[in-house]
């Protein structure tokens, strides 16, 4: 439920602006987001954001949202997590949700944020992304949906979650002229839902022990993926015997035009056309690491996309941890969100001193949750350092024991 008697939590500008919103609903504070880009020569909140606010009413029952007419200012009170219960934005048990045509972000930019209030949801989320749903990497920073699938769901393992969680690739996408959107469609399942997430003690990166990958063509030549998983290899064999990329080929998805053909019939057009590859590198304490590539509309050879995506992985690999700087977000917010007890997890100094992860600490200190603690991790491990984390307890108001 909202918090009525606080004020709204106040930010400026449009940074993190779907984390803020999700840290906001788990804790039932509102905010009140200003200035989101005022000074752009198209200014308020952009086709993503707007589909993220319209996703974020459909999972929950009682939010109350408020935007300016230019769109500069939000305001956001939170509501119960309900996810697909029915009578709650749900038909027959799924949510459908389209995503806009001129939208320019990944899917992982919804489905990211969803999978951390679906813990905390009062019933099963299941929901169907369509429309203009990009599954690669994008120019814009967000992972494949493979990343997604292979390196950030197995996380909420650590946490005790991990039953019936399933993310369905129906129909690949790469992103459309200029950028923006696709023709995809990806479907959600996160059926474990937990009073609390277990308080986790992650210290040991331990060795990479095993690669694993997906190279993926989308409406152009099997040949692709061969040149890509060729290049990939040659740089990542002599780091890791045990490496298989898995190659998936799948043909151009059709989207309705506004065109007119013969008679006066609706024309189809194929889109998402390209190629691309992610990675993801398993130690032997269960830490993942994953990097990824696609192709763009510049046109590079799937030679590049290959060698980069492995030179990539081995750069993340290097940051050291036992957390990639896709992953930390997510088990620290996990973290901040459990049992009242202290979690420590080992992060690499470049990872821990990003920006992400710094504007992280400082919105969950807003959000009023305890402040980290940050120690060395011992002489043998100059390049790691342990965070502390002191777990709010919020709970899932949708589990509690009448």
């Amino acid at each position: 439920m909202a918090d009525v008697e606080r004020g709204p939590v106040r930010f400026s500008t449009q940074k993190s602006l779907a984390h803020r919103l999700v840290l906001a609903t788990l804790t039932g504070r509102s905010v009140k987001i200003t200035d989101i880009r005022s000074t752009s020569l198209e200014p308020g909140l952009a086709p993503h954001e707007i589909s993220f606010l319209r996703l974020l009413e459909a999972v929950t029952n009682g939010s109350h949202i408020e935007i300016s007419y230019t769109g500069t200012t939000l305001l956001y009170r939170p509501g119960l997590i309900t996810g697909s219960a029915p009578g709650s934005g749900a038909s027959g048990g799924v949510i459908r949700h389209e995503i806009p045509a001129n939208c320019n972000r990944g899917i992982s930019y919804f489905l990211l944020p969803l999978c951390l209030l679906a813990p905390f949801s009062k019933a099963p989320i299941n929901v169907l992304f369509t429309g203009g749903v990009i599954t690669s990497s994008t120019p814009t920073g967000d992972m494949s949906i493979d990343s997604v699938r292979t390196a950030i769901l197995p996380l909420y393992s650590q946490f005790g979650i991990s039953n019936n969680i399933e993310l369905r690739i129906i129909r690949r996408s790469n992103p459309g002229p200029g950028g923006r959107g696709g023709g995809g469609e990806v479907n959600l399942v996160f059926g474990h839902q937990v009073r609390l997430p277990k308080t986790i003690h992650v210290l040991n990166p331990g060795r990479i022990k095993k690669i694993r990958g997906v190279a993926y063509s989308t409406g152009v030549s099997a040949s692709n993926n061969a040149r890509m998983i060729e290049a990939a290899r040659g740089i990542l064999n002599p780091m890791a015997g045990d490496t298989y990329v898995f190659s998936d080929v799948s043909s151009a998805p059709l989207v309705q035009t506004n065109e007119k053909g013969p008679r006066d019939a609706t024309q189809k057009k194929k889109i998402g056309l390209g190629f691309g590859l992610s990675l993801v590198a398993e130690s032997s304490t269960g830490c993942l690491y994953s990097a990824d590539l696609a192709s763009s509309s510049g046109g590079q050879a799937p030679e590049d996309i290959g060698r980069d995506c492995a030179f990539q992985l081995l750069d993340i690999v290097a940051l050291g941890g036992a957390a990639s700087p896709a992953g930390a977000q997510t088990m620290l917010t996990l973290m901040a969100m459990g049992t009242e007890d202290v979690g420590r997890l080992a992060l690499g100094r470049e990872v821990l001193g990003s920006e992400l992860i710094i504007n992280l600490a400082r919105d969950l200190r807003t959000f009023g949750a305890n402040g980290w603690g940050i120690r060395e991790a011992g002489a043998e491990k100059d390049d790691h350092l342990v965070v502390s984390v002191v777990g709010r307890g919020v709970g899932n108001v949708g589990r509690k024991i009448a």
